[in-house]
């Protein structure tokens, strides 16, 4: 399925962007980047930058986590070569694998506005505008983080925040093995059911068109330079 060519543009561009396209990343390196580029953001060693992969299998576990929203047993998980890891970002359990978009802004929010909400919601709207170039209706649902098509959540969002910079981010199921959400409670909630832009589209989606699309919306969004 090919993207619409039109991304809404905004009027200002105000800093620049770093975009790096990573290819698959085991989920601890990610994680020890994600750190270390934190870190030499908060120092202003670096500029901003989105950090655009892939997973191997791994279900992560946020700070707000209940262990029961993993549904099941160890063994299962290591016959199905799917590991478990702590993680210091928001919210509870949710799942990463190959065909899953991750993307982790690590920005200056001082630079932009410094407002965790106004954040989270730029986020869910990137994602909104990237399914839009596919065709695709996504919405907000009120009282829960993340985006939606049709009553099915598509993309999930746990984000940290330390001196107004940030790291995590998002992930969006674009040819993503949706049975292993059923292995979980995806973000704690009961009876959510998950989707993706190949099971709505019936059809797989090349996930460097879905990059190259993301990348362009977000910088507009954001209003960075890429």
């Amino acid at each position: 399925m090919a993207a619409k060519q039109s991304v809404v543009q905004k009027s200002r561009i105000e800093t620049k962007l770093c975009i790096l396209n990573l290819g698959i990343v085991p989920y601890e390196e990610a994680f020890e980047l994600q750190k270390k580029m934190a870190r030499c953001r908060i120092e202003g060693e670096i500029g901003d930058h989105l950090l655009l992969l892939e997973h191997p299998p791994v279900i992560t576990v946020g700070r707000n986590a209940r262990l029961e929203n993993i549904l099941a047993d160890s063994q299962f998980l290591e016959k199905e070569g799917i590991s478990v890891l702590q993680t210091d970002r928001g919210g509870d359990v949710t799942y990463h694998g190959p065909g899953q978009l991750v993307g982790y802004p690590i920005l200056n929010l001082k630079k932009m506005r410094p407002d965790v909400q106004w954040y989270v919601s730029q986020l869910e709207e990137s994602i909104i505008e990237t399914l839009q170039n596919f065709s695709i209706p996504a919405t907000r649902v009120k009282g829960m983080r993340g985006v939606w098509v049709e009553g099915y959540k598509i993309a999930s969002i746990g984000v940290r925040i330390s001196k107004w910079v940030t790291h995590h981010g998002f992930a969006l199921n674009v040819n993503t093995n949706l049975s292993h959400f059923e292995l979980i409670r995806p973000c704690g909630l009961v009876g959510v059911r998950m989707t993706s832009l190949e099971k709505i589209l019936e059809e797989k989606v090349q996930m460097d068109e879905v990059k190259k699309v993301y990348a362009a919306v977000f910088s507009s969004i954001f209003q960075v330079q890429g």
